[in-house]
């Protein structure tokens, strides 16, 4: 029988769970035995009396690992977990290696085995898996729910014995899950959308959504649904277009990110200051350096009037929800782990394939073998 072990997870400001107790129940049904720690669920609001109903054992840390095959995370391993691995042991969840290199290292150390969820293929076969998706669909919906919150202005029109209030204006840079669902939100709240991205088939599903395409002679599709990188005649056209664009805008949300890459500069100095007092930015490239070149990852801040916060883990403020959506990739991703409750990974899957940073130790994930000098 196959052990699965679920962590709680100690990440600074983390409060999701790795599998929620309605998904442990399936895999315990399809034959899976399901370890979860103490207290591994209190952040996404399911208590411990919840996972023993699903069927799991919840148990201490000490014990969590012991005969584990597959051990689930939200947020890259700490020390202990990794030095409490067993041979043949699947670690599954967020790596980030270029932002943990280090961990990846006591990683190959331990000679562990790690599927990166951030790397599962954007192909159809795996949307059902693809958490940085689902993960993104949140904080998508929290940028615009801060930037109304921030912004000083209403979002929707209104008509009033005071007179009429005219909508906001919100910009959205960077359309691709995170900023679909972005300028959904925004709609919903009354606000008056725009969108921009490099990619043409993104300015297509903006427009879908009822926000107006601020067109650019660029267009720049990459590899796996991102953009690739702009040429430096492209950055500037696009500089210049855009300092025009952003200047009349209440609200200008981004989320332009680059797979293990800092992220690209949208927003420039002299843009900024061309916005009008009272603008609000949300900067969802915050962990990646920020799409503006004044963003503080983690802060709120204030130049000339205008606000700008750069957030750190939305996803973590919406924890049932994005748990609950975690738990379902991780649940579809399980279907090419366990076979009738028994350890059987298909290896030759090229979803696997895809997503395996590391066998045994070896990294096979090319990217991950370069940051590393090769080891």
């Amino acid at each position: 029988m196959v052990t699965v072990a679920v962590p709680k997870e100690r990440a600074p400001g983390e409060r999701r769970v790795a599998l929620v107790p309605e998904v442990v129940a399936r895999l315990v049904k399809g034959g899976a035995r399901v370890r979860v720690e103490r207290g591994a669920g209190e952040g996404a609001y399911h208590p411990d009396e919840a996972y023993l109903e699903a069927g799991a054992e919840v148990v201490e840390r000490g014990e969590l690992l012991k005969g584990a095959n597959l051990l689930f995370t939200v947020q890259p391993p700490d020390e202990e977990l990794i030095g409490g691995l067993e041979a043949g042991a699947i670690l599954v969840g967020f790596i980030q290696a270029h932002k943990n290199p280090d961990r990846v290292r006591a990683l190959a150390a331990k000679k562990a085995t790690v599927i990166a969820m951030e790397l599962i293929p954007r192909i159809t076969r795996a949307q059902s898996m693809d958490a940085l998706s689902s993960q993104a669909t949140v904080a998508g919906y929290l940028a615009a729910i801060h930037a109304a919150r921030l912004s000083p202005r209403f979002f929707p029109m209104l008509t009033t014995a005071a007179g009429t209030i005219r909508p906001a204006k919100v910009m959205v840079m960077g359309v691709g899950v995170a900023g679909l669902m972005a300028i959904a939100t925004a709609k919903r709240l009354g606000a008056q959308v725009f969108a921009y991205d490099v990619r043409k088939a993104a300015v297509e599903q903006a427009l879908s959504l009822g926000a107006k395409p601020i067109e650019l002679p660029i267009s720049a599709e990459g590899e796996g649904g991102y953009a690739r990188e702009l040429t430096e005649e492209e950055k500037r056209i696009q500089h210049e277009a855009l300092r025009e664009h952003v200047a009349g805008m209440d609200a200008i949300i981004t989320t332009a990110q680059v797979p293990g890459r800092r992220a690209p500069i949208l927003l420039t100095e002299d843009m900024v200051e061309r916005l009008k007092p009272g603008t609000v930015v949300v900067d969802l490239a915050a962990e990646s350096g920020g799409n503006c070149v004044l963003t503080k990852p983690g802060e709120l801040v204030e130049v000339r009037g205008v606000r700008i916060y750069g957030p750190l883990n939305l996803p973590s403020e919406l924890s049932v929800h994005a748990s609950e959506m975690y738990a379902k990739n991780l649940l579809n991703l399980s279907s090419l782990l366990i076979e009738k409750g028994e350890f059987a990974p298909k290896w030759e899957d090229e979803i696997i394939q895809g997503a395996l940073l590391m066998k045994e130790g070896e990294v096979v994930h090319g990217p991950t073998k370069a940051l590393l000098g090769g080891a």
